[in-house]
């Protein structure tokens, strides 16, 4: 399965106040595995404008380094080409996209999520993990022991490359679902030998171990004033009239 891990910094937090893209990173990964670096996609972009002093404070990505690099209209179709068909793991999606697909409408291309195979946001699986606690990706490289020393200014691609093991180690549980170089998993392998035992013995209950059960119910029964809940799981239904 091939999934890239994505991220953009930007000019400020509102395309639609007109801030653009100014970096963005996709890593490779496949079938669980980073791929190496020249698999990956990192382009600095000429937004055309100034950053808000909010925004630079985070990604230190000045006016003056990005004036010569490409516009988005010359990379789009780069990026488009790279990502498209894979699944993509993003820590707050809506924001990543919102800037991409407001880069694309200026070009007429759509939106990103018509062509990909799907997006997972690491953000909101984290939310779900741990409700009511710091989910940023400081915080879960923290709780996931991932190293984050080089981690000074935030950037597209130190970003993707953290994101990767925070991923990794919120669905460790997942590498037992994959299917590696044509070699069975240990789950489907444990199946495997598990299929190949003979039928299992059923053990009836004697005749004084059912009488022993039946008078159990019974005190269930009067201790509850009517049908214990075993009898309720365990006896049919009457059938329904369909005639009403």
């Amino acid at each position: 399965m091939r999934q890239i891990i994505l991220d953009t910094e930007t000019t400020g937090l509102e395309p639609s106040q007109g801030h653009r893209i100014i970096e963005i990173a996709a890593v490779e990964m496949i079938n669980r595995v980073i791929s190496p670096a020249d698999r990956h996609l990192h382009l600095y972009i000429n937004p055309e404008r100034d950053s808000d002093e909010a925004a630079l404070n985070v990604h230190g990505l000045t006016t003056a380094f990005l004036s010569d690099k490409p516009k988005f209209a010359e990379i789009a179709r780069e990026f488009l080409d790279f990502v498209k068909g894979a699944e993509l793991i993003i820590h707050n999606a809506p924001f990543d996209l919102g800037f991409i697909n407001h880069e694309f409408a200026m070009l007429g291309m759509g939106r990103i999520q018509d062509q990909v195979a799907g997006v997972i946001d690491t953000l909101a699986m984290a939310k779900e993990m741990r409700p009511g606690k710091r989910n940023n990706l400081d915080a879960l490289c923290d709780f996931f022991g991932v190293d984050r020393s080089a981690r000074v200014l935030h950037g597209a691609l130190i970003d993707c490359e953290l994101l990767g093991d925070v991923y990794l180690s919120m669905t460790r549980g997942q590498e037992s679902l994959m299917m590696d170089m044509g070699e069975a998993s240990p789950a489907a392998t444990i199946q495997f030998q598990a299929g190949k035992r003979g039928p299992l013995k059923v053990i009836a209950a004697t005749d004084d171990e059912s009488a022993a059960h039946e008078g159990y119910l019974k005190d269930l029964d009067k201790a509850v004033k009517g049908s214990c809940i075993w009898r309720q799981l365990t006896t049919p239904s009457e059938p329904v009239d369909a005639g009403g």
